[in-house]
């Protein structure tokens, strides 16, 4: 399966499948940055809709059960060997290795790269999930030793480790379309993958069909991606080189890599780990905030550094310069996005798990819970956001190491403050200490990367954060004013769902506009970048 035999590897290099010919791609080319940025944000913007309906439907069908509960804790192993083999630690490695080849060799060693490496990853893949299947049963009371339902959690394990196989397959295809600068059908194929496990949860009361939709919609994930890689061109070759100097520069860069993603993989652990120790409605707690605070991670932070990563990785080869402009701008928009989403998600975070969850299974005690815990995982959402992009920087100039010892350190910061802060906190403590190792680590990315690139510039950054914290004061004043009103009003019983409307959607639609007038009162660089991008918001001004 290598590349030995002078003949062989002569043979090999004519491809089997060439899809789409130059010509067709030449004329189709690239988008612009900024529809990149838009397409990504669109598809960013559905799934993370669909994965808060995914957590609502989850939330009316099974509240804070145990049985719920056995599915968050087997849903972490198999998640845990695709993040590591296939996940962002394919895209870091593969997308920059991918486009020199492109750029600076050949289309045709670019190609050869890809068909080796997605077959390595599934390889490797196809060994872990076995081994996973096989040692469930010493892993799962490991990782929970509070959980009751431990053998349930073991059967959904076994079940759910037929998706880090396809995940594998599916995350080369995605890192394939986004080195070649095509992010429609990656955008699609989380929302399939979401509304897989909508049907699931909506439509079978049983954790075992929701454990299955899972495979399902990682299935889905994979084959929505087909047509692009007809798109693109991409010429398919049944080989394994692991010795050539591509693959292994692409293995060079995600060795490191792997363990950072590893450490950021083990906080979760950690969480569930010390909640299992609190209870079972804990478990479940941390993972409903965990997943609403995703929304605007995802929305903002996620969209912005997916869209400008392969333009990074293209400056990093030709213009420093212009890469840190690129950075700076970057960074600055997703902490203008960021800061106050997380401050929305502190004024308005019961009233939000209410509209969201409580139905159905969903009670009052289980808001009380997930709203404590979403209340301190959002003071860390600009920190989780600034690593986004950040770490980023770092993959670009083909260093992945700096970002583990961060991400290592900031392991070892979550499991001391989660075993200090548990005990007064519960899942307070929890989400703080995710939050806390989360700002530290981004810090850490920030000052290292700004001697790297000598000298991001650090006024400006700080201009515009003054500016991003000074318009979210105004809106959360303006905001807590409102719902005072409500008070008054006696419509601010945020335990009733109308009120809690009430409170959320007059909120978040007073506060988005009091933060954009502000902003643009305080001549933000940011929001007339943002009016520019919609017009219509600023016809006003």
């Amino acid at each position: 399966m290598g590349s030995s035999g002078g003949g062989r590897a002569r043979a090999v290099r004519r491809p089997i499948l060439t899809i789409v010919n130059r010509e067709t791609l030449a004329r189709l080319g690239p988008p612009s940055l900024a529809a990149a940025t838009a397409i990504v944000a669109a598809g960013f913007f559905g799934s993370r809709l669909l994965g808060v309906v995914r957590t609502a439907a989850i939330a009316d069908t099974y509240g804070d059960s145990p049985e719920l509960a056995a599915y968050w804790v087997a849903f972490r192993l198999p998640d845990l060997i695709f993040q590591l083999l296939a996940g962002a630690t394919l895209g870091a490695a593969f997308i920059p290795t991918f486009a020199r080849l492109f750029t600076k060799e050949s289309e045709e060693a670019a190609w050869r790269l890809a068909s080796s490496v997605m077959h390595l990853i599934a390889l490797a893949t196809i060994a872990f999930a076995v081994l996973g299947f096989l040692l469930a049963p010493v892993l799962v009371p490991l990782m929970a030793p509070g959980l009751d339902e431990k053998g349930l959690a073991v059967d959904l394990t076994r079940l759910m480790m037929l998706s880090p196989i396809l995940f594998a397959v599916s995350g080369t295809f995605m890192a394939i379309l986004n080195a070649r600068h095509h992010f429609l059908f990656p955008a699609i194929a989380p929302i399939v993958y979401n509304l897989s496990i909508i049907v699931g949860a909506f439509f079978f009361d049983d954790v075992h069909a929701l454990a299955a939709s899972v495979v399902v919609g990682a299935a889905l994930h994979l084959a929505v991606q087909v047509p692009g890689l007809l798109r693109v061109g991409m010429r398919y070759q049944p080989i394994v080189r692991w010795r050539d100097a591509s693959v292994r520069e692409v293995g060079r860069l995600m060795a490191p890599r792997v363990l950072g993603l590893a450490a950021f993989q083990f906080n979760f652990l950690i969480t569930i780990f010390f909640a299992s120790r609190v209870s079972d409605a804990a478990i479940s707690g941390v993972n409903y905030a965990y997943l609403l605070m995703m929304a605007p991670l995802g929305l903002f932070a996620m969209a912005i550094s997916t869209a400008v990563f392969p333009t990074m990785a293209e400056q990093a080869a030709d213009d420093r310069g212009q890469l840190r402009r690129t950075l700076e701008t970057s960074l600055r928009m997703i902490l203008f996005l960021t800061i106050p989403s997380a401050v929305g998600l502190m004024i308005l975070s019961q009233p939000l798990v209410v509209v969201l969850l409580q139905h159905g299974n969903f009670d009052k005690a289980s808001t009380d819970i997930t709203q404590a815990a979403l209340f301190f995982y959002a003071i860390g959402l600009f920190g989780h956001a600034a690593i986004e992009i950040l770490s980023r920087g770092f993959y670009v100039l083909s260093d992945t190491r700096t970002p583990v010892i961060f991400a290592v350190v900031a392991l070892v910061a979550n499991l001391i403050l989660s075993a200090v802060l548990v005990g007064p906190l519960e899942v307070r403590g929890l989400a703080l200490a995710v939050s806390l190792s989360a700002i530290l680590n981004a810090a850490l990315l920030f000052w290292t990367l700004r001697a790297r690139l000598e000298g991001l510039d650090l006024a400006a950054l700080g201009r515009s954060v003054g500016r991003t914290l000074l318009a979210s004061v105004v809106m959360a004043e303006v905001v807590g004013f409102y719902l005072v009103l409500l008070h008054q009003a006696g419509h601010l019983d945020t335990g009733r769902w109308l009120d809690a409307f009430l409170a959320l959607a007059g909120g978040g639609l007073l506060g988005a506009f009091i933060f954009l007038a502000a902003s643009r009162a305080l001549r933000s660089e940011e929001v007339e970048t943002l009016l520019r991008r919609v017009p219509w918001l600023g016809r006003s001004g």
